[in-house]
Protein backbone atom coordinates (compact mmCIF):
# COMPACT_ATOMS: atom_id res chain seq x y z
CA UNK A 1 0.00 0.00 0.00
CA UNK A 2 1.39 3.20 -1.10
CA UNK A 3 1.35 6.84 0.43
CA UNK A 4 2.05 10.08 -1.12
CA UNK A 5 2.60 13.56 0.92
CA UNK A 6 1.32 15.48 -2.41
CA UNK A 7 1.91 19.49 -1.25
CA UNK A 8 4.64 18.91 1.13
CA UNK A 9 6.52 22.56 1.46
CA UNK A 10 10.24 22.61 2.43
CA UNK A 11 9.66 22.49 6.21
CA UNK A 12 7.10 19.77 6.14
CA UNK A 13 9.27 17.87 3.31
CA UNK A 14 12.17 17.97 5.28
CA UNK A 15 10.42 17.12 8.41
CA UNK A 16 9.11 13.93 6.78
CA UNK A 17 12.35 12.44 5.41
CA UNK A 18 13.91 12.86 8.56
CA UNK A 19 11.43 10.54 10.86
CA UNK A 20 10.79 8.44 7.82
CA UNK A 21 14.83 7.52 7.89
CA UNK A 22 14.35 4.87 10.85
CA UNK A 23 11.01 3.29 9.12
CA UNK A 24 10.36 1.01 6.67
CA UNK A 25 6.85 3.00 5.24
CA UNK A 26 6.43 3.62 1.79
CA UNK A 27 5.58 7.45 1.97
CA UNK A 28 6.63 9.33 -0.79
CA UNK A 29 6.83 13.16 -0.69
CA UNK A 30 5.85 15.46 -3.53
CA UNK A 31 7.98 18.54 -2.57
CA UNK A 32 5.63 21.01 -4.59
CA UNK A 33 3.14 22.74 -2.49
CA UNK A 34 0.91 24.65 -4.92
CA UNK A 35 -0.19 21.91 -6.71
CA UNK A 36 -3.74 22.30 -8.16
CA UNK A 37 -6.70 19.71 -7.26
CA UNK A 38 -6.68 19.14 -10.68
CA UNK A 39 -3.01 17.74 -10.64
CA UNK A 40 -4.68 14.64 -7.85
CA UNK A 41 -5.57 12.19 -9.98
CA UNK A 42 -1.98 11.88 -11.98
CA UNK A 43 -0.19 12.62 -8.90
CA UNK A 44 -2.16 9.79 -7.19
CA UNK A 45 -2.09 7.22 -9.76
CA UNK A 46 -1.37 3.81 -7.81
CA UNK A 47 -1.59 5.54 -4.35
CA UNK A 48 -4.29 4.86 -1.55
CA UNK A 49 -3.30 6.64 1.24
CA UNK A 50 -2.95 10.72 0.64
CA UNK A 51 -1.61 12.82 3.20
CA UNK A 52 -2.14 16.78 2.09
CA UNK A 53 -1.57 19.96 4.11
CA UNK A 54 -3.00 22.90 2.83
CA UNK A 55 -4.69 21.99 -0.78
CA UNK A 56 -8.53 21.35 -1.12
CA UNK A 57 -9.41 17.88 -1.98
CA UNK A 58 -13.20 18.58 -4.01
CA UNK A 59 -15.36 15.10 -4.37
CA UNK A 60 -15.31 15.27 -8.14
CA UNK A 61 -11.28 15.59 -8.24
CA UNK A 62 -11.16 12.58 -5.60
CA UNK A 63 -13.27 9.75 -6.81
CA UNK A 64 -11.11 10.24 -10.22
CA UNK A 65 -7.95 8.88 -8.48
CA UNK A 66 -9.22 5.01 -8.86
CA UNK A 67 -6.89 3.71 -6.15
CA UNK A 68 -7.30 6.66 -3.39
CA UNK A 69 -8.44 4.90 -0.28
CA UNK A 70 -8.13 7.46 2.41
CA UNK A 71 -6.80 10.94 3.01
CA UNK A 72 -4.93 12.33 6.12
CA UNK A 73 -5.02 15.75 6.91
CA UNK A 74 -2.59 17.31 8.29
CA UNK A 75 -5.19 19.26 11.22
CA UNK A 76 -8.23 19.65 12.70
CA UNK A 77 -9.86 21.47 9.85
CA UNK A 78 -10.27 19.20 7.17
CA UNK A 79 -14.10 20.61 6.21
CA UNK A 80 -12.57 23.66 5.23
CA UNK A 81 -10.87 21.47 2.12
CA UNK A 82 -12.98 18.97 1.39
CA UNK A 83 -16.26 16.83 2.21
CA UNK A 84 -15.75 14.00 4.49
CA UNK A 85 -18.71 13.05 3.94
CA UNK A 86 -19.27 13.01 0.49
CA UNK A 87 -15.65 11.43 0.17
CA UNK A 88 -17.36 8.30 2.74
CA UNK A 89 -19.38 7.76 -0.31
CA UNK A 90 -17.03 7.14 -2.69
CA UNK A 91 -15.14 4.55 -0.40
CA UNK A 92 -12.37 7.44 1.01
CA UNK A 93 -12.01 8.15 4.57
CA UNK A 94 -10.56 11.35 5.83
CA UNK A 95 -8.21 11.16 9.20
CA UNK A 96 -7.43 14.24 10.41
CA UNK A 97 -5.19 14.98 13.96
CA UNK A 98 -5.51 16.81 16.73
CA UNK A 99 -3.32 18.13 19.63
CA UNK A 100 -0.15 18.55 17.60
CA UNK A 101 0.53 21.91 17.80
CA UNK A 102 -1.57 22.92 20.91
CA UNK A 103 0.89 25.17 22.87
CA UNK A 104 2.18 26.41 19.55
CA UNK A 105 -1.29 27.60 18.75
CA UNK A 106 -1.88 29.23 22.38
CA UNK A 107 1.15 30.96 21.95
CA UNK A 108 0.37 32.72 18.92
CA UNK A 109 -2.96 33.82 20.59
CA UNK A 110 -1.23 35.22 23.33
CA UNK A 111 1.34 37.10 20.48
CA UNK A 112 -1.39 38.51 18.58
CA UNK A 113 -2.91 39.41 21.81
CA UNK A 114 -0.19 41.33 23.16
CA UNK A 115 0.70 43.25 19.49
CA UNK A 116 -2.64 44.04 19.30
CA UNK A 117 -3.36 45.61 22.90
CA UNK A 118 0.09 47.29 22.17
CA UNK A 119 -0.49 48.32 18.38
CA UNK A 120 2.76 47.06 17.69
CA UNK A 121 1.72 46.18 13.75
CA UNK A 122 0.59 50.23 13.28
CA UNK A 123 3.67 51.14 14.57
CA UNK A 124 5.72 49.02 12.49
CA UNK A 125 4.19 49.38 9.52
CA UNK A 126 4.77 53.68 10.37
CA UNK A 127 7.61 53.36 11.02
CA UNK A 128 9.18 51.61 8.07
CA UNK A 129 7.51 54.56 5.97
CA UNK A 130 9.07 57.17 7.76
CA UNK A 131 6.52 58.17 10.07
CA UNK A 132 7.20 58.48 14.43
CA UNK A 133 3.46 56.78 14.95
CA UNK A 134 2.96 56.61 18.41
CA UNK A 135 -0.07 55.09 19.40
CA UNK A 136 -1.66 54.42 23.10
CA UNK A 137 -1.54 50.67 24.31
CA UNK A 138 -4.14 48.51 26.26
CA UNK A 139 -2.43 47.38 30.08
CA UNK A 140 -3.29 43.30 30.28
CA UNK A 141 -2.29 42.89 33.45
CA UNK A 142 -6.32 42.70 35.57
CA UNK A 143 -7.94 42.48 32.11
CA UNK A 144 -10.24 39.88 31.23
CA UNK A 145 -9.51 37.52 28.76
CA UNK A 146 -12.91 35.62 27.41
CA UNK A 147 -11.95 32.02 25.69
CA UNK A 148 -15.20 31.24 23.62
CA UNK A 149 -14.43 27.05 22.99
CA UNK A 150 -12.00 24.99 25.98
CA UNK A 151 -10.37 22.49 24.67
CA UNK A 152 -6.67 21.86 24.56
CA UNK A 153 -5.60 25.12 22.86
CA UNK A 154 -7.91 27.14 25.06
CA UNK A 155 -6.67 25.39 28.58
CA UNK A 156 -2.86 26.31 27.13
CA UNK A 157 -3.57 29.75 26.30
CA UNK A 158 -5.42 30.29 30.14
CA UNK A 159 -2.16 29.11 31.49
CA UNK A 160 -0.29 31.80 29.79
CA UNK A 161 -2.64 34.67 30.36
CA UNK A 162 -2.86 33.56 33.84
CA UNK A 163 0.61 33.74 34.08
CA UNK A 164 0.61 37.98 32.90
CA UNK A 165 -1.62 38.47 35.79
CA UNK A 166 -5.35 38.42 33.67
CA UNK A 167 -8.52 37.08 34.79
CA UNK A 168 -9.83 34.28 32.11
CA UNK A 169 -13.12 32.96 31.62
CA UNK A 170 -14.62 31.12 29.28
CA UNK A 171 -17.60 29.40 27.32
CA UNK A 172 -17.83 26.11 26.01
CA UNK A 173 -20.37 24.23 24.06
CA UNK A 174 -20.82 21.45 26.73
CA UNK A 175 -20.34 21.53 30.48
CA UNK A 176 -16.75 22.04 31.50
CA UNK A 177 -14.33 23.12 34.52
CA UNK A 178 -10.49 23.97 35.33
CA UNK A 179 -9.01 24.96 38.07
CA UNK A 180 -8.77 29.23 38.39
CA UNK A 181 -11.65 29.69 35.21
CA UNK A 182 -14.87 30.57 35.12
CA UNK A 183 -17.21 29.58 33.01
CA UNK A 184 -19.98 31.70 32.01
CA UNK A 185 -23.18 32.00 29.43
CA UNK A 186 -21.87 33.24 26.44
CA UNK A 187 -23.51 36.44 26.23
CA UNK A 188 -22.22 37.63 29.97
CA UNK A 189 -18.59 36.58 28.59
CA UNK A 190 -18.91 38.75 25.26
CA UNK A 191 -20.15 41.48 27.54
CA UNK A 192 -17.24 41.53 30.36
CA UNK A 193 -14.25 40.51 28.26
CA UNK A 194 -11.23 42.55 27.13
CA UNK A 195 -10.23 40.08 24.83
CA UNK A 196 -12.43 37.66 23.35
CA UNK A 197 -10.41 34.74 22.07
CA UNK A 198 -12.02 32.03 19.53
CA UNK A 199 -11.04 28.15 19.75
CA UNK A 200 -13.86 26.53 18.56
CA UNK A 201 -14.04 23.79 15.74
CA UNK A 202 -15.58 24.95 12.21
CA UNK A 203 -18.35 22.46 11.02
CA UNK A 204 -21.90 23.39 10.26
CA UNK A 205 -23.05 24.52 13.71
CA UNK A 206 -20.55 26.61 14.24
CA UNK A 207 -19.90 28.57 10.85
CA UNK A 208 -20.08 32.01 11.53
CA UNK A 209 -21.10 31.56 15.08
CA UNK A 210 -19.40 35.07 16.29
CA UNK A 211 -22.56 36.56 13.90
CA UNK A 212 -23.19 40.35 13.91
CA UNK A 213 -25.77 39.94 16.40
CA UNK A 214 -22.67 38.38 19.14
CA UNK A 215 -20.27 40.41 18.17
CA UNK A 216 -22.62 43.73 18.97
CA UNK A 217 -23.26 41.79 22.72
CA UNK A 218 -18.89 42.42 23.38
CA UNK A 219 -17.75 45.00 25.16
CA UNK A 220 -17.24 48.04 23.45
CA UNK A 221 -13.22 48.44 22.54
CA UNK A 222 -12.73 44.74 22.90
CA UNK A 223 -10.18 43.06 21.18
CA UNK A 224 -11.04 40.03 19.08
CA UNK A 225 -8.29 37.44 18.42
CA UNK A 226 -8.77 34.10 16.12
CA UNK A 227 -6.41 31.64 15.91
CA UNK A 228 -9.27 28.74 15.19
CA UNK A 229 -10.99 29.01 11.94
CA UNK A 230 -11.83 32.31 9.96
CA UNK A 231 -15.42 30.61 9.19
CA UNK A 232 -16.59 31.23 12.78
CA UNK A 233 -16.38 34.75 12.39
CA UNK A 234 -19.08 36.69 10.31
CA UNK A 235 -16.30 38.65 8.48
CA UNK A 236 -18.53 41.51 7.17
CA UNK A 237 -19.75 41.90 10.46
CA UNK A 238 -16.18 41.71 12.11
CA UNK A 239 -14.97 44.56 9.91
CA UNK A 240 -17.93 46.98 10.20
CA UNK A 241 -16.69 46.57 13.44
CA UNK A 242 -13.59 47.42 13.65
CA UNK A 243 -14.64 50.67 11.31
CA UNK A 244 -16.27 51.69 14.23
CA UNK A 245 -14.39 50.76 16.86
CA UNK A 246 -16.57 48.64 17.99
CA UNK A 247 -13.80 46.16 17.75
CA UNK A 248 -10.46 48.51 19.06
CA UNK A 249 -8.08 45.61 17.64
CA UNK A 250 -8.19 41.87 15.84
CA UNK A 251 -5.13 39.57 15.94
CA UNK A 252 -5.96 36.89 12.74
CA UNK A 253 -4.25 34.66 11.72
CA UNK A 254 -6.86 32.85 9.80
CA UNK A 255 -9.48 34.17 7.10
CA UNK A 256 -12.40 32.94 5.34
CA UNK A 257 -10.59 32.86 2.09
CA UNK A 258 -6.80 31.83 2.29
CA UNK A 259 -4.26 33.05 1.56
CA UNK A 260 -5.83 36.47 2.09
CA UNK A 261 -6.16 38.35 -1.16
CA UNK A 262 -4.11 41.14 -1.37
CA UNK A 263 -6.62 43.72 -2.12
CA UNK A 264 -9.29 42.42 1.42
CA UNK A 265 -10.88 44.86 3.28
CA UNK A 266 -8.70 43.46 6.03
CA UNK A 267 -5.59 44.44 4.91
CA UNK A 268 -6.71 48.33 4.97
CA UNK A 269 -7.60 48.69 8.17
CA UNK A 270 -5.22 49.86 10.53
CA UNK A 271 -6.59 48.19 13.83
CA UNK A 272 -5.52 44.43 12.28
CA UNK A 273 -2.70 42.24 12.85
CA UNK A 274 -2.60 39.63 10.73
CA UNK A 275 -0.74 36.17 10.49
CA UNK A 276 -0.75 33.88 7.53
CA UNK A 277 -2.55 30.78 9.41
CA UNK A 278 0.97 30.11 10.68
CA UNK A 279 0.05 29.73 14.20
CA UNK A 280 1.41 26.04 14.19
CA UNK A 281 4.16 26.43 12.73
CA UNK A 282 7.35 25.98 14.92
CA UNK A 283 9.87 22.66 15.07
CA UNK A 284 8.06 20.86 17.52
CA UNK A 285 4.77 21.14 16.32
CA UNK A 286 5.57 20.12 12.83
CA UNK A 287 7.62 17.14 14.50
CA UNK A 288 4.55 15.69 16.30
CA UNK A 289 2.20 16.74 12.84
CA UNK A 290 4.22 14.64 10.61
CA UNK A 291 4.53 11.60 13.30
CA UNK A 292 1.10 11.47 13.79
CA UNK A 293 0.60 11.28 9.96
CA UNK A 294 3.07 8.32 9.28
CA UNK A 295 1.57 6.78 12.38
CA UNK A 296 -2.04 7.02 10.32
CA UNK A 297 -0.06 5.46 7.57
CA UNK A 298 1.50 2.63 9.56
CA UNK A 299 -2.10 1.85 11.44
CA UNK A 300 -4.25 1.87 8.13
CA UNK A 301 -1.03 -0.25 6.29
CA UNK A 302 -1.29 -2.81 8.84
CA UNK A 303 -4.99 -2.75 9.02
CA UNK A 304 -6.62 -1.52 6.28
CA UNK A 305 -8.91 1.19 7.59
Amino acid sequence: MRALFVDANDTLAAVTEKLLRPQNLQVGINRNPNIKSDDMPSLLDGVEIMIVDHTAVPTAIAARCASLKHVVFLGTGARSYMNPEELSGHGISVHTIKGYGDTAVAECAIALMWASAKRFGEMDRGMREGNWLRRDAVQLTGKTLGLIGFGAIAAEAARLALGCGMKVVAWNRTPRTHQDIEFLPLEQLLAESHVVSVHLLLNDDTKNFLSRERIAMMRPGAILINTARGALVEEGAMIDALRSGHISHAGLDVFTVEPLPADHPLTKLPNVTLSAHSAFRTPEASENLIGAALEHCRRIIATGR
